[in-house]
């Protein structure tokens, strides 16, 4: 299993979002399970969009994730490796120039589907004669390079969808070249893919397509295809693709608080037969990644759906998750998670407990008789519900009009972990003082 090896290869065109993380986070799941490599490779080939703070964020959100690499490429570093395929593939009759302008392009497809035939390239530029391509030349166009697609039956088993397979002549020689020079996605792809020992693709189910003309240009190197998987597309909760769902990516996420592990449980397990569930680490995950148990419905993405998750992750979290990023002892961590939305809400509450607090006195009575009850010693099972039963006694006082007045006082906020869990850390001297009204 040594030589397994995934990849994953954002365009650092654009902010990492939700779609292209799942993406991520398939192919790493995939290669720790093969006991494999995995291997990050920037697909730069876009000059004009490509920019250096898309690659920086992609590269944080990885490390933040957990997704790290053991591999890395860049695709502008390897311009010259193309060039060398490509010019062999021209040599093989497999690669050729086209002349046809984008409105020319249109024009035919829009014919094409007015009678009702698919929008394929009627590969006229092969027809072109000496004169016909000199005639364009001197009118100043630019070819661009189309790969001739072999007649047959291309097909393979896809770890997601089955078998799959198309008509060669149903589809059209895919651009492979612009007409400035550039290289579109499909055979740097596949020249890396090739070069670099890739044996699993995970990617969405928008590239199914283009995986019938890719497995004809494995062949065209002389290698062999991968194993293909390809993931249906996330939805949002509205049943359709938002725009919001394009654009949200982990950094938004992390900025609400967001588990890193919530983020990959819940995508890993959204649109399978598994219930989504926290795990402790991400080997584990990696050992329950099954392709068989993923529907071939498009999941709904939903925002809140993974903030109510979060909740259930951060309760469940191990001081050992914690202890590097909180700067408290693991008996506070314990009392305080079951009440915590996010990790960061840990600091308010360890502010409450071991900080100065300005207390909100409703009930000067009410506060003043509970100071004069409060026990010495807060640190037993019975002292809370000893020391409630005592105000209770003195003031007649019960429900809301108990409790609100305590908690405003002894915490200054109205919502929080139960005043049972807050008093034995705050202390027989802070919660005196802040129930007499002084800030302690």
């Amino acid at each position: 299993m040594s030589d397994i090896k995934v990849r994953f290869a954002p365009s650092p065109t654009g902010w990492m979002h939700i779609g292209n993380t799942r993406t991520a986070v398939f192919n790493w799941l995939l290669a720790k399970k093969l006991g494999g490599k995995f291997m990050l490779r920037i697909d730069d080939t876009d000059v004009v969009r490509s920019k250096k703070e898309y690659e920086d964020a992609i590269r944080d959100i990885l490390v933040w994730l957990g997704l790290t690499w053991d591999e890395e490429a860049r695709q502008s570093a390897r311009t010259k490796r193309y060039d060398e395929v490509v010019a062999q593939l021209k040599e093989q009759g497999r690669i050729y120039a086209c002349y046809e302008t984008a409105e020319e392009l249109e024009v035919m497809r829009k014919k094409l589907m007015t009678q009702g035939k698919p929008p394929i390239y009627d590969r006229g530029a092969l027809k072109l004669s000496k004169e016909d391509i000199a005639r364009y030349e001197a009118e100043g166009r630019k070819p661009h390079y189309r790969f001739k697609l072999n007649e047959g039956v291309i097909a393979w088993d896809d770890l997601v969808r089955g078998h799959i397979q198309y008509n060669a002549a149903n589809l059209a020689d895919p651009v492979i070249i612009r007409e400035d020079g550039s290289y579109l996605y499909h055979l740097p792809s596949v020249i890396d893919d090739f070069d670099f020992g890739i044996t699993h693709i995970v990617r969405g189910e928008d590239h199914v397509t283009n995986t019938a003309a890719q497995i004809q240009m494995f062949e065209a190197l002389g290698g062999k295809a991968p194993q293909f998987a390809h993931l249906p597309l996330l939805t949002g909760k509205e049943g359709k693709l938002s725009k919001r769902l394009g654009s949200l990516g982990v950094r938004e996420l992390r900025a609400m608080g967001i588990e890193n592990m919530a983020i990959c449980a819940f995508l890993a397990k959204l649109g399978t037969s598994e219930v989504i569930e926290p795990w402790d680490n991400l080997d584990d995950l990696a050992q329950s990644l099954d392709f068989s148990k993923l529907g071939r419905s498009q999941p709904k993405f939903d925002e809140e759906e993974l903030k109510l998750f979060n909740h259930k992750v951060v309760h469940q979290l191990k001081y050992s998750h914690i202890k590097n990023r909180l700067n408290i002892s693991e008996e506070f961590w314990e009392a305080i998670k079951g009440n915590l939305n996010t990790v960061a809400e840990a600091a308010t509450w360890q502010n409450v407990c071991f900080a100065e607090v300005s207390p909100v006195i409703e009930d000067k009575d009410l506060c003043a008789k509970a100071a004069e009850v409060l026990p010495t010693d807060l640190t037993t099972d019975d002292a809370y519900n000893n020391w409630i039963s005592a105000i209770k006694q003195e003031t007649g006082k019960k429900g809301k009009d108990l409790f609100h007045p305590l908690r405003m006082a002894l915490s200054g906020l109205e919502n929080g972990p139960e005043l049972k869990v807050l008093l034995k850390f705050i202390g027989h001297t802070k919660a005196k003082a802040r129930l007499n009204g002084q800030k302690a």
